[in-house]
């Protein structure tokens, strides 16, 4: 199974592939959720109305454009680039990497089909949507 999802927000929209995990499985179970979307550094995270437990292979740092889901706060997770923790964060130096750390080690569900920079057009507060894709 990979399911197909679209990330819909006032300023533009987004589509991801995610593949079959439990948590994967529970969030297609309940879309479409619409919540509101936070930002954290180059992270935009929202509250969805699945639990879920920590799955083999979690991790804290990922790629840009990672679609995670958060267990602490039933969250999925979209970093697009560094966030406050990130290692270098608010660093002049060239040599920071831009790395993508989240909160604390999450559930890799998949990765959006294109570029995460579109998520900078988020705001915090804006309305979110995520719906399945049916081709």
């Amino acid at each position: 199974m990979s399911l197909r999802i679209r990330i819909s927000w006032p300023a533009g929209q987004t589509t991801a592939t995610l593949e079959e995990t439990p948590t994967s499985k529970a969030l297609a179970g309940v879309l479409p959720i619409s919540s509101t979307a936070r930002t954290w550094g180059e992270e935009v995270y929202f509250d969805t109305p699945v639990s879920a437990v920590v799955e083999a292979g979690a991790r804290q740092v990922v790629a840009p454009g990672t679609v995670a889901f958060w267990t602490e706060g039933d969250a999925l997770a979209l970093p697009f680039g560094p966030t406050p923790i990130s290692q270098g964060w608010g660093s002049p130096r060239a040599e920071f990497s831009g790395e993508c750390r989240l909160a604390s080690p999450c559930n890799l569900l998949g990765a959006l089909d294109g570029d995460p920079g579109v998520l900078a057009t988020v705001r915090d507060g804006d309305p979110i949507r995520v719906e399945a894709v049916h081709e």
